[in-house]
């Protein structure tokens, strides 16, 4: 089972659009090398399925994997290590067709109940969903696949993914511009799926007795202006933005921090990124071993094991 998996609209309706590009590269892997690159099932042409199907047989697989294992180990001698890692992500790959692990990827497997337990793509009818935003598009993908991207999501949790992230195609703009809806409409484009779709999820742990060891964070990169613009949007607003978190056996039922009258500034006591890092990094590892690793990257290994957690969680 990879360890690392991304999740985007493809990996559970082939009929979504691609994920976003022009942002940047979100598959990257920073300076730990390839080897901890996320998995991001459906980028295939026939979308998750087509990632999973041995489309040859196991013998010339086998054949195949012989050569280029041949071909890898004299590259690697001549780039002295600059390939390290390729290795694990090729026997992840064939384990993943070869090893029975793409039933995890698999929702047809699961109780038609919890599907539709889960499932968001009866909550926003596409035709209802205004054309004159040019990102109409990305509130589709995201009304139809949320609620089954977190349903891949506690399955592959379920089976020793270690991190995995979902994400939507960029609807959490609300500018009222010729690309996004405004603040209003944008929500009940957006939040009503994410509603439903969170809360299926902590139901489902919780009856599962996850709920201690899955722990999920649900944040942005940014919030949004406290005052609203006269055409009813709201723009980018880094000085403040929500974040809940919920399970991995940290104290619930709570609000940590408070802001400003206005919603523009923390009132006292912020929690900063690093915080939210050394939060995650304290519930799922042990950070005393993590300070005995010698081959972290130096900014890795200063970050996992000097920011410390959000107060009040443990």
């Amino acid at each position: 089972m990879p360890r690392n998996v991304a999740l985007f609209p493809r990996a559970v309706d082939a009929d979504s659009q691609e994920r976003v590009k022009q942002f940047g590269n979100l598959l990257a892997h920073g300076t730990v090398g390839a080897s901890c690159a996320p998995f991001a099932p459906g980028s295939a042409k026939n979308g998750l399925q087509g990632d999973m199907t041995m489309w040859m047989s196991r013998q010339r697989l086998e054949d195949r994997m012989y050569l280029l294992n041949k071909i890898d180990n004299l590259k690697r001698a001549i780039d002295n290590g600059a390939a390290d890692g390729l290795g694990e992500l090729q026997e992840q790959a064939v384990n993943m067709i070869t090893g029975g692990i793409s039933e995890a990827f698999d929702l047809s497997g699961e109780d038609p109940r919890t599907i539709a337990r889960y499932d968001t793509a009866p909550l926003i009818n596409p035709n209802s969903i205004s054309k004159s935003w040019n990102n109409h598009r990305n509130y589709r993908d995201h009304g139809q696949t949320l609620g089954k991207l977190m349903l891949l999501a506690r399955r592959l949790c379920e089976r020793g993914a270690g991190f995995v992230t979902v994400t939507t195609n960029f609807v959490w703009d609300f500018h009222s511009d010729k690309n996004n809806a405004g603040a209003a409409e944008g929500m009940d484009y957006c939040g009503v799926p994410f509603d439903h779709a969170v809360s299926a999820f902590l139901d489902d742990l919780h009856e599962r007795g996850l709920s201690d060891q899955i722990l999920l964070v649900c944040c942005g990169e940014m919030g949004r202006t406290p005052k609203l613009q006269n055409n009813g949007g709201r723009n980018h607003w880094g000085r403040l933005a929500p974040l809940m978190l919920a399970g991995g056996g940290l104290r619930m039922g709570q609000v940590i921090g408070e802001s400003s009258p206005d919603a523009g500034e923390p009132a006292s006591n912020p929690v900063t990124t690093e915080n939210l890092i050394g939060t995650i990094m304290h519930t799922l590892l042990d950070v005393g071993q993590v300070r005995l690793m010698e081959n972290l990257p130096r900014d890795v290994h200063q970050l996992v094991t000097s920011a410390l957690p959000i107060k009040g969680l443990s």
